[in-house]
């Protein structure tokens, strides 16, 4: 406990999901947090639940003037941003590259990828100016590996994520401002019911049947947690990582890491049996 006591932290995205659990655990670890969302009344219960150092903004991540607000106003109150988590996001049109449509595309990109742009672009001037801070941006292994979203568009931002943290990382890194990316593999959250068509708490309540599915798609048999996230953010966060910069930390069980043992060694012994049976 108290990795980041004294630590002053912005959460995007937060009040449902890996943001919820991220908020919960930044201050747990001692931080003062601020998270921003567009749910008004979901924010402020879980400021009033989470106490003092919790502290609730709406803000809409594609808005340049909201996110100002956001960013600019907690340096003012706090006197400083040691960290900004860029995480909020949301599902992107599925289906063929021949039908997609395009204005939902771009409006999935603009949050995807533009909030990320924005959370960096005003997070930037107040770090470089104190000489400090971590900026950690939300990404995917959808944006490593095609075929692992269910969304085109939506692998297509978060390659952009990942690309423009190192770039980023690589400037600000001389005003030692650390750029990081989280990259999540299958987390049980109600992203998967909202990618669906299902609105609010319909598709939170989807997140348990969602892991139950999603528990044999990695070597290590379960589905991903935000927990798991939240504490990759958490390292990111805290002094244990001042020496982390450009880097992406793949948060997937293995999902990623090459062919699963198992699926390798039937397909071994359906190519033995081809042979015998030839």
């Amino acid at each position: 406990m108290g990795r980041l006591k004294s630590k002053v932290a912005i959460v995007t995205g937060g009040t449902s999901g890996i943001g919820l659990k991220t908020v919960e655990v930044f201050a747990e670890e001692g931080a003062t947090v601020v998270f921003s969302g567009r749910r008004e009344k979901e924010g402020q219960e879980i400021s009033d639940r989470l106490g003092g150092s919790v502290h609730f903004v709406k803000a809409d991540a594609t808005s340049e003037e909201d996110m100002a607000t956001l960013i600019n106003g907690t340096a003012e109150k706090f006197g400083k941003l040691d960290c900004i988590f860029n995480n909020a996001g949301g599902p992107a049109p599925v289906g063929s590259i021949a039908t997609v449509d395009y204005p939902k595309a771009m409006e999935a990109m603009t949050l995807l990828f533009g909030g990320v742009l924005l959370g960096i672009k005003l997070a930037a001037p107040i770090m470089q100016k104190q000489g400090f801070g971590s900026i950690i941006n939300n990404g995917s292994i959808a944006g490593h590996l095609a075929g692992y979203s269910t969304s085109m568009v939506y692998s297509a931002a978060k390659a952009s994520v990942l690309q423009l943290t190192r770039s980023a990382a690589m400037e600000l890194g001389e005003s030692n401002v650390r750029v990081n990316s989280i990259s999540p593999g299958a987390i049980a959250t109600g992203i998967f019911g909202k990618a669906l068509g299902l609105k609010g708490q319909a598709a939170e309540d989807t997140a348990e049947i969602a892991g139950n599915v999603l528990s044999q798609a990695q070597p290590i048999r379960r589905a991903g947690l935000p927990e798991d996230i939240a504490k990759a953010a958490l390292f990111l966060a805290s002094d244990d990582s001042t020496f982390v910069n450009a880097a992406d930390i793949l948060v997937d069980g293995g999902m990623i890491g090459g062919r699963h043992w198992s699926a390798h060694q039937e397909s071994v012994k359906n190519l033995g049996k081809a042979f015998t049976d030839g």
